[in-house]
Protein backbone atom coordinates (compact mmCIF):
# COMPACT_ATOMS: atom_id res chain seq x y z
CA UNK A 1 0.00 0.00 0.00
CA UNK A 2 2.66 2.41 0.97
CA UNK A 3 4.33 1.83 -2.64
CA UNK A 4 1.71 2.01 -4.07
CA UNK A 5 0.95 5.71 -2.28
CA UNK A 6 4.62 6.56 -3.25
CA UNK A 7 4.29 5.76 -6.68
CA UNK A 8 0.88 7.42 -7.21
CA UNK A 9 2.01 10.69 -5.57
CA UNK A 10 5.31 10.65 -7.81
CA UNK A 11 3.72 10.59 -11.03
CA UNK A 12 1.21 13.17 -9.93
CA UNK A 13 3.49 15.94 -8.63
CA UNK A 14 5.94 14.83 -11.51
CA UNK A 15 3.36 15.78 -14.60
CA UNK A 16 2.50 19.07 -12.79
CA UNK A 17 5.66 20.33 -12.38
CA UNK A 18 6.64 19.43 -16.21
CA UNK A 19 3.68 20.82 -16.74
CA UNK A 20 3.99 23.99 -15.11
CA UNK A 21 7.45 24.47 -16.07
CA UNK A 22 6.84 23.78 -19.54
CA UNK A 23 3.89 26.81 -19.85
CA UNK A 24 5.16 29.23 -17.81
CA UNK A 25 8.47 29.09 -20.40
CA UNK A 26 6.25 29.27 -23.11
CA UNK A 27 4.31 32.37 -21.38
CA UNK A 28 6.99 34.37 -20.55
CA UNK A 29 8.84 33.50 -23.79
CA UNK A 30 6.59 33.84 -26.66
CA UNK A 31 3.84 36.23 -27.64
CA UNK A 32 0.14 34.77 -28.80
CA UNK A 33 -0.06 32.57 -31.70
CA UNK A 34 3.73 32.77 -32.37
CA UNK A 35 5.15 29.10 -34.02
CA UNK A 36 8.43 27.76 -33.72
CA UNK A 37 9.06 24.94 -36.21
CA UNK A 38 10.83 22.26 -34.84
CA UNK A 39 10.55 19.76 -37.45
CA UNK A 40 8.13 19.96 -40.28
CA UNK A 41 5.73 17.89 -38.52
CA UNK A 42 6.09 19.41 -34.99
CA UNK A 43 5.75 22.86 -34.11
CA UNK A 44 5.59 25.26 -31.00
CA UNK A 45 2.44 27.17 -31.38
CA UNK A 46 1.79 28.96 -28.29
CA UNK A 47 -2.05 29.39 -27.84
CA UNK A 48 -4.67 29.80 -25.12
CA UNK A 49 -8.04 28.51 -24.27
CA UNK A 50 -10.95 28.41 -21.34
CA UNK A 51 -9.66 24.87 -20.08
CA UNK A 52 -10.71 21.92 -22.31
CA UNK A 53 -8.46 19.72 -23.40
CA UNK A 54 -6.92 20.35 -26.94
CA UNK A 55 -7.68 23.66 -27.02
CA UNK A 56 -11.63 22.87 -27.39
CA UNK A 57 -14.22 25.43 -25.86
CA UNK A 58 -17.55 24.60 -25.17
CA UNK A 59 -18.77 26.31 -21.38
CA UNK A 60 -16.96 29.36 -19.80
CA UNK A 61 -13.95 29.02 -17.90
CA UNK A 62 -15.78 29.74 -14.27
CA UNK A 63 -18.09 26.31 -15.11
CA UNK A 64 -15.60 24.48 -16.63
CA UNK A 65 -13.08 24.59 -13.62
CA UNK A 66 -15.86 23.98 -10.82
CA UNK A 67 -16.41 20.95 -12.71
CA UNK A 68 -12.78 19.97 -13.02
CA UNK A 69 -12.32 20.30 -9.49
CA UNK A 70 -14.80 18.08 -8.24
CA UNK A 71 -14.04 15.06 -11.06
CA UNK A 72 -10.79 15.80 -9.41
CA UNK A 73 -11.67 14.97 -6.13
CA UNK A 74 -13.91 12.15 -6.91
CA UNK A 75 -11.10 10.40 -8.87
CA UNK A 76 -8.66 11.27 -5.68
CA UNK A 77 -11.29 9.84 -4.09
CA UNK A 78 -11.51 6.39 -5.85
CA UNK A 79 -7.68 6.66 -5.98
CA UNK A 80 -7.19 6.27 -2.61
CA UNK A 81 -9.64 3.21 -2.23
CA UNK A 82 -7.47 1.47 -5.20
CA UNK A 83 -4.58 1.86 -3.62
CA UNK A 84 -6.11 0.21 -0.13
CA UNK A 85 -7.60 -2.45 -1.84
CA UNK A 86 -4.02 -3.27 -3.62
CA UNK A 87 -5.18 -2.85 -7.18
CA UNK A 88 -2.30 -3.11 -9.93
CA UNK A 89 0.12 -0.74 -10.44
CA UNK A 90 -0.90 0.20 -14.02
CA UNK A 91 -4.21 1.12 -13.13
CA UNK A 92 -2.91 3.63 -9.95
CA UNK A 93 -0.47 4.83 -12.83
CA UNK A 94 -3.19 5.77 -15.21
CA UNK A 95 -5.37 6.92 -12.64
CA UNK A 96 -2.81 9.42 -11.31
CA UNK A 97 -1.93 10.51 -15.36
CA UNK A 98 -5.48 11.61 -15.49
CA UNK A 99 -5.41 13.40 -12.15
CA UNK A 100 -2.53 15.13 -12.84
CA UNK A 101 -3.13 16.35 -16.08
CA UNK A 102 -6.09 17.21 -14.65
CA UNK A 103 -5.25 19.37 -12.11
CA UNK A 104 -2.74 21.38 -14.20
CA UNK A 105 -4.78 22.73 -16.26
CA UNK A 106 -6.91 23.74 -13.07
CA UNK A 107 -3.98 25.48 -11.68
CA UNK A 108 -3.93 27.94 -15.31
CA UNK A 109 -7.38 28.79 -14.64
CA UNK A 110 -7.45 29.52 -10.83
CA UNK A 111 -4.50 31.52 -10.99
CA UNK A 112 -2.37 32.47 -14.13
CA UNK A 113 -5.34 35.57 -14.24
CA UNK A 114 -3.96 36.62 -11.34
CA UNK A 115 0.13 36.12 -11.83
CA UNK A 116 0.50 36.65 -15.78
CA UNK A 117 0.16 39.82 -17.80
CA UNK A 118 -1.70 39.75 -21.27
CA UNK A 119 -0.18 37.85 -24.03
CA UNK A 120 -0.09 40.17 -26.83
CA UNK A 121 -0.58 38.57 -30.16
CA UNK A 122 2.41 38.02 -31.90
CA UNK A 123 1.80 40.54 -35.07
CA UNK A 124 1.94 43.19 -32.64
CA UNK A 125 5.35 42.60 -31.88
CA UNK A 126 5.04 43.63 -28.05
CA UNK A 127 7.28 40.16 -26.29
CA UNK A 128 5.84 37.92 -24.47
CA UNK A 129 3.76 38.10 -21.07
CA UNK A 130 5.19 38.24 -17.72
CA UNK A 131 5.07 37.45 -14.04
CA UNK A 132 3.58 40.25 -12.10
CA UNK A 133 2.02 40.83 -8.74
CA UNK A 134 -0.40 38.74 -7.28
CA UNK A 135 -4.09 40.65 -8.36
CA UNK A 136 -2.72 42.38 -11.18
CA UNK A 137 -3.26 40.06 -13.71
CA UNK A 138 -5.27 39.49 -16.93
CA UNK A 139 -8.38 38.44 -14.70
CA UNK A 140 -9.41 37.03 -12.08
CA UNK A 141 -9.23 33.74 -9.41
CA UNK A 142 -11.02 31.07 -11.55
CA UNK A 143 -10.85 33.04 -15.23
CA UNK A 144 -7.49 32.45 -16.44
CA UNK A 145 -6.77 30.36 -19.65
CA UNK A 146 -4.91 27.48 -19.94
CA UNK A 147 -1.64 27.17 -22.23
CA UNK A 148 -1.55 25.55 -25.08
CA UNK A 149 1.59 24.68 -26.91
CA UNK A 150 2.28 21.24 -28.55
CA UNK A 151 0.99 20.92 -32.66
CA UNK A 152 1.64 18.02 -34.57
CA UNK A 153 0.08 19.25 -38.29
CA UNK A 154 1.26 15.76 -39.14
CA UNK A 155 -0.05 15.95 -43.18
CA UNK A 156 -3.16 17.98 -45.12
CA UNK A 157 -6.25 15.95 -46.37
CA UNK A 158 -6.49 16.18 -50.42
CA UNK A 159 -8.01 18.93 -51.82
CA UNK A 160 -10.86 16.94 -53.19
CA UNK A 161 -12.06 15.12 -50.36
CA UNK A 162 -15.48 15.83 -48.73
CA UNK A 163 -15.85 18.19 -45.38
CA UNK A 164 -12.16 17.47 -45.03
CA UNK A 165 -10.67 18.33 -47.83
CA UNK A 166 -7.31 20.82 -46.97
CA UNK A 167 -7.32 20.63 -43.65
CA UNK A 168 -4.51 19.09 -41.18
CA UNK A 169 -5.22 15.45 -39.97
CA UNK A 170 -4.39 16.58 -36.64
CA UNK A 171 -5.45 19.88 -35.66
CA UNK A 172 -5.37 20.00 -32.14
CA UNK A 173 -2.47 22.20 -29.93
CA UNK A 174 -2.52 20.36 -26.89
CA UNK A 175 -0.23 20.98 -23.49
CA UNK A 176 1.93 18.17 -21.10
CA UNK A 177 -1.59 18.28 -19.01
CA UNK A 178 -3.54 17.34 -21.98
CA UNK A 179 -1.28 14.00 -23.25
CA UNK A 180 -1.38 13.21 -19.69
CA UNK A 181 -5.05 12.82 -19.27
CA UNK A 182 -5.42 11.35 -22.96
CA UNK A 183 -2.83 8.77 -22.10
CA UNK A 184 -4.38 8.00 -19.04
CA UNK A 185 -7.18 7.73 -20.15
CA UNK A 186 -6.62 5.42 -23.18
CA UNK A 187 -4.26 3.18 -20.88
CA UNK A 188 -7.32 2.51 -18.41
CA UNK A 189 -9.71 1.66 -21.22
CA UNK A 190 -7.24 -0.73 -22.49
CA UNK A 191 -6.48 -2.30 -19.12
CA UNK A 192 -10.40 -2.53 -18.38
CA UNK A 193 -10.60 -4.22 -21.59
CA UNK A 194 -7.88 -7.12 -21.46
CA UNK A 195 -9.34 -8.16 -17.82
CA UNK A 196 -12.52 -8.55 -19.05
CA UNK A 197 -11.56 -10.65 -21.87
CA UNK A 198 -10.03 -12.54 -19.33
CA UNK A 199 -12.80 -12.79 -17.48
CA UNK A 200 -14.86 -13.91 -20.36
CA UNK A 201 -12.34 -16.25 -21.42
CA UNK A 202 -11.77 -17.92 -17.59
CA UNK A 203 -15.27 -17.98 -17.28
CA UNK A 204 -15.90 -20.14 -20.88
CA UNK A 205 -12.77 -22.19 -19.88
CA UNK A 206 -14.70 -22.90 -16.45
CA UNK A 207 -17.80 -23.87 -18.24
CA UNK A 208 -16.49 -25.77 -21.03
CA UNK A 209 -14.63 -27.68 -17.99
CA UNK A 210 -17.93 -28.70 -16.34
CA UNK A 211 -19.09 -29.96 -19.16
CA UNK A 212 -16.31 -32.08 -20.20
CA UNK A 213 -16.60 -33.32 -16.31
CA UNK A 214 -20.46 -34.08 -16.57
CA UNK A 215 -20.25 -36.26 -19.88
Amino acid sequence: MRKRSIIALAVILSVILIDQAVKVAVKTTMPLHEHIAVTSWFQIFFTENEGMAFGMDFVGTMVLTLFRVVAIGFFIYYLMRLIKRKASLAVIVCLSLVIAGAAGNVIDNCFYGLIFSESPEAYLFQGPASLVPIGQGYGEFLSGRVVDMFYFPLWRWPEGMPLVGGQVFFNAVFNVADAAISCGAVALLVLYYIHAYRESKQAKDTSASEETQEA
